[in-house]
């Protein structure tokens, strides 16, 4: 279609905020622009409502499921601002000639840059003595050196291979199971390869960096956590879903494991009566993993390209379905 005629709705709510020209290169490019006017993702009916005549769609995390894409009467490209799509109906999307196209590798930095900043806070309790000193107090707190730890890492792709690169000056172990791990990488920056259940018992600090599927769903519950080293640390900057609050709740106030750097809930925002929020042992942050703006922008851009792409019968570059 003639991108002139094109209308585009963009729900990403920080979309352009770090780099304005996402905008006006947008806007100067198609008819016309409908922004999110919530400034948060978007229920399915609201989205609903706003889906109406609209040709292409830069999506955040609203609910994209069936009821919503029903009353998309024009759609013809989802392109999420991100890289998880387990927010998107992908069948009723097939069902209806929608092309789905994500974001790969535009926040891997971002993300591993928290996970690191999550697992040296824990370590040196940075939040407590930060509050501590702000009260008046000088405590002596202990901390954890990362030299001679080991640091594991549930996943080996784009953010767990940043997260690996950075961890080279710390002299760790860094361990890593992936089932579609690059050996090559893992060579290259002294990264041993092993399975699941070694890696979870063996790291003093587990990293999760996986995608949420059916078989990652609540992939983190008791039994997993009973297998990892007692005293150590849960870093989760990946999915809500992936971890049994209930369950690493308990792990927590039994002492098994020592602390968590949360940055995704299975709920969002949690509900502040949450039991994790009240632990000083977890360090629970806004799910910020990818708001840089190196993230935002290189999320912008690859979901703008994309989006006009499909709209100009061109093939996407990262499509999903």
């Amino acid at each position: 279609m003639n991108l002139k005629d094109a209308r585009i709705l963009v729900s990403a709510t920080s979309y352009g905020k770090n780099d304005p020209r996402l905008k006006t290169e947008l806007e100067a490019q198609v008819a016309s622009v409908i922004y999110n006017p919530t400034g948060k993702p978007l229920t399915s009916q609201q989205l609903a409502e706003l889906l109406q005549g609209v040709d292409g769609f830069i999506a955040g995390l609203d609910v994209i499921d069936r009821a919503a894409l029903e009353k998309a009467d024009r759609l013809k490209v989802i392109a999420r601002y991100g890289v998880g799509v387990d927010n998107v109906d992908l069948a009723a999307a097939r069902e209806m000639g929608i092309t789905v196209t994500n974001t790969p590798g535009a926040n891997s930095v971002s993300v591993a840059e928290l996970a690191l900043t999550l697992i040296l806070s824990l370590a040196r309790q940075i939040p407590e003595a930060v509050s501590a000193v702000h009260e008046g107090k000088w405590p002596r707190l202990g901390g954890l050196t990362l030299e001679n730890k080991t640091i594991g890492l549930l996943g080996l792709g784009a953010i767990g291979k940043q997260l690996a690169r950075r961890l080279q000056g710390f002299d760790c172990r860094i361990m890593a199971y992936d089932p579609y791990a690059d050996p090559n990488f893992a060579r290259e920056f002294g990264v041993e390869l092993a399975g699941m259940d070694k890696v979870v018992a063996t790291a003093d600090f587990l990293s999760l960096h996986l995608p949420l599927l059916p078989e990652t769903r609540l992939l983190v519950n008791a039994e997993f956590l009973s297998k990892m080293k007692k005293g150590a640390y849960l870093i989760n900057t990946s999915r809500g879903e992936v971890v049994d609050e209930p369950a690493l709740l308990a792990a927590l106030e039994s002492g098994h494991l020592k602390g968590a750097g949360l940055d995704a809930f299975a709920v969002e925002p949690p509900d502040p009566a949450n039991p994790l929020l009240r632990l000083p042992q977890v360090i629970a942050t806004p799910h910020l993993g990818a708001q840089t703006d190196g993230a935002t922008s290189n999320m912008g851009w690859l979901a703008m390209k994309d989006c006009l792409a499909v709209l100009r019968g061109d093939e996407p570059k990262f499509r999903v379905a």
